[in-house]
């Protein structure tokens, strides 16, 4: 996945400020991203300490969190919500796709989270237009980079939160599985939590954030909504075909509020500060 992402340039989109905003997603999906961020920082902030456990501002973060005790509390505590977020959209999904018209146009279809092969076009066009050898690529409603964003966490559930819980409940665990598992997944879980850590906390937040034309933050995803001028020089193919199919009324949505906005900034700014100071730490640890 490349870490550079298309878009407006920030002046261009500054220009545009104002005017109609039109709805992307809806309250369950940003609810259930604002779990899963929250917790996914709750068990970062009470895990990474025990993978750096002999460098002072671990052990002085887990004194703040009440001890290894209180901080074992919270990231069990995290890992359960995060698992029921997770096991919650599932369901929804196939519901959805159950009572869908068409449940191979859900599951295929330009509203759909699948890779396909243009999204593999994409990533080609992108390092074409890199380096000057092409134009920019053109984009639906979700990007390839949003695409292995999405699936990314499956990945996470499946192999961190697996080994989580084997370790979480071994007596369980142990009525059917050899000794030597867990020792592989005491090392599995701690790997590929440092690894997601480092993702989330560097190339998501880039692309989702830090980029030039989303810097500071991008509030989409807490306000659900995106001005008109993003949907179409980000998104064009979106914007061209809700044209065409004459719904785009169908999703305008008003101007978030003020208090609403302010809200979404204090909320990502929290979670912008912690995932940064989280990567420091481990970058400065991993030095020294």
């Amino acid at each position: 996945m490349n870490t550079i992402a298309m878009g407006t340039s920030m002046p261009a989109a500054k220009s545009h400020a104002g005017g109609r905003y039109y709805r992307r997603f809806g309250p369950i999906e940003r609810v259930m991203h604002a779990f899963l961020m929250l917790t996914f920082i709750g068990c970062a902030l009470t895990g990474v300490p025990l993978l750096f456990a002999d460098h002072a501002w671990a052990s002085g973060l887990v004194r703040l969190m009440g001890g290894f005790q209180g901080a074992a509390l919270i990231h069990r505590i995290c890992a359960a919500i995060m698992t029921v977020v997770f096991v919650g959209h599932v369901i929804r999904v196939f519901v959805r796709a159950f009572m869908a018209e068409d449940w191979l146009s859900y599951f295929w279809g330009p509203n759909s989270l699948v890779p396909n092969l243009k999204d593999g076009q994409d990533i080609v066009g992108m390092f074409k237009w890199f380096f000057g050898k092409g134009p920019r690529p053109q984009f639906d409603r979700y990007t390839y980079w949003e695409k292995f964003d999405y699936w990314a966490v499956f990945w996470g559930m499946f192999i961190i939160g697996g080994s989580g819980f084997m370790l979480w409940f071994p007596m369980f665990f142990a009525e059917v599985l050899p000794g030597w598992v867990f020792n592989v997944a005491m090392i599995v879980h701690g790997e590929e939590a440092l690894l997601a850590v480092g993702f989330i906390f560097t190339i998501h937040f880039f692309n989702g954030h830090l980029r030039p034309e989303k810097f500071p933050m991008d509030l989409v995803i807490f306000t659900g909504r995106l001005p008109e001028h993003e949907l179409k020089d980000e998104r064009p193919i979106e914007y061209a075909r809700l044209v065409e199919q004459g719904r785009l009324a169908e999703i305008e949505a008003p101007t978030p509020a003020s208090e609403a906005v302010l809200f979404s900034r204090i909320l990502g700014s929290i979670g912008l500060v912690l995932g940064l100071i989280t990567i420091g730490l481990i970058i400065f640890s991993a030095l020294t």
